[in-house]
């Protein structure tokens, strides 16, 4: 193979599952566009299926690649699909011959340091969205050895750099964080969306699993209702959760309205009085980082990256409390001078840090710098 020029940073691939509407997926699209725009060379490879954002990205000449990574009905693993889509992985890369390939998310990251490593890919940088989540020790023991594979991880905050580092024992001049980051026109003014009712509408975005703790904010509506201040809870979002959910507010007797996935949460944003997120374990919120675009009361569990945005901007509570919760909203509801404040606060901090041009510029800037000096 001829020897390339690792000063000169030409082709970039990223790879993740698949590009449903998740936060992840939403950043990656995000990075591509940007990269592409650039001049760079960008190819997205998803492991499993595409999602709403793969059109996006092929509309704007970004090539994207689906490897055939599949389950069984069980949940297991397609062990010969698996390896079929292992093999494709190793040869697109050999193929491309990018000078970086950037993973996200465990399996991704696992794979991809090992199909780095066989493909003779110059940099492999790992990308960590999630700080708090529950790990076996299998996964611990695999995230580990895909570690010693890695040049460099990429966090998204600071809490998840630093579970980064503690799991990974690697040393922080192999650590970065870098915010995620928004659009221009996540700060514009949008027609709110009408919502039938004549109480107090409380937003949550975030996809219906067990993660994000819906059942604790459903619980925190009932001790609303109990305490005289009934709300409007609208949970936009789709998960396996949604049939239990669906069930407690039911067994409740709370207005809880599921709405599935919307393309139009900024129009929801501009009509609730309040945006709660009750996560159990996070990383850094699309959810809440649009709520704060908009300038939005926030009330969130102190979980993950989410402090980082709200300090001083928002109101956080512990996670698994729905009684504090409760509090946070009524407390928001109560004093709409103190609402206002926090989100003009939210907002202004939004648009100083959480700029996409620049998350796509610190993301160029570490790639050459790995492109020039590489650790392998």
């Amino acid at each position: 193979m001829p020897k390339r020029d690792r000063s000169v940073l030409r082709r970039v691939t990223l790879l993740i599952g698949q590009l449903g509407r998740g936060g992840a997926e939403r950043q990656i699209v995000l990075l591509a566009q940007g990269l592409h725009a650039r001049g760079i060379e960008v190819h997205v490879l998803l492991m499993s299926k595409g999602g709403p954002h793969e059109m996006i990205l092929r509309d704007a000449g970004i090539k994207v690649r689906r490897l055939g990574f599949a389950r069984r009905a069980s949940g297991a693993p397609d062990l010969l699909r698996c390896l079929r889509g292992f093999a494709r992985l190793i040869l697109y890369l050999r193929n491309i011959r990018p000078e970086v390939l950037h993973a996200y998310l465990f399996e991704c990251r696992l794979l991809g340091a090992l199909a780095a490593r066989l493909a003779g890919v110059p940099v492999m940088v790992a990308g960590w969205r999630n700080a708090g989540e529950p790990r076996r020790r299998s996964v611990l023991a695999l995230e580990r050895v895909a570690g010693r594979m890695t040049d460099h991880v990429v966090a998204n905050a600071v809490a998840v750099a630093e579970e980064a580092r503690a799991v990974l024992k690697v040393p922080a001049r192999e650590l970065s964080v870098i915010y995620n980051g928004l659009r221009p026109c996540a700060f514009d003014e949008v027609e709110p969306q009408g919502v039938d009712t004549g109480l107090p509408v409380v937003l949550c975005v975030a996809s219906l699993s067990s993660q994000k703790g819906h059942r604790f904010l459903l619980e925190a509506a009932s001790l609303l209702q109990r305490r005289g201040r009934p709300c409007t809870f609208v949970l936009i979002g789709e998960g396996p959760e949604r049939r239990r959910l669906n069930g407690l507010a039911r067994e409740l007797g709370v207005d809880a309205r599921f709405l599935g996935e919307r393309p139009d949460v900024q129009a929801f944003l501009a009509r609730a009085d309040v945006m709660v997120l009750p996560s159990l374990w996070e990383g850094m919120s699309n959810a809440v980082m649009e709520a704060m675009a908009m300038g939005r009361p926030i009330v969130a569990t102190a979980v993950g990256g989410t402090p980082e945005l709200l300090e001083d901007r928002g109101l956080l509570v512990p996670a698994r409390d729905a009684e504090a919760l409760a509090d946070g909203i009524a407390r928001v509801l109560d004093d709409p001078d103190f609402a206002a404040a926090l989100g003009r606060a939210a907002c202004a901090w939004a648009r100083k840090n959480l700029d996409a041009d620049a998350m796509v510029d610190q993301h160029i800037q570490l790639y050459r710098r790995l492109v020039d000096t590489p650790s392998r």
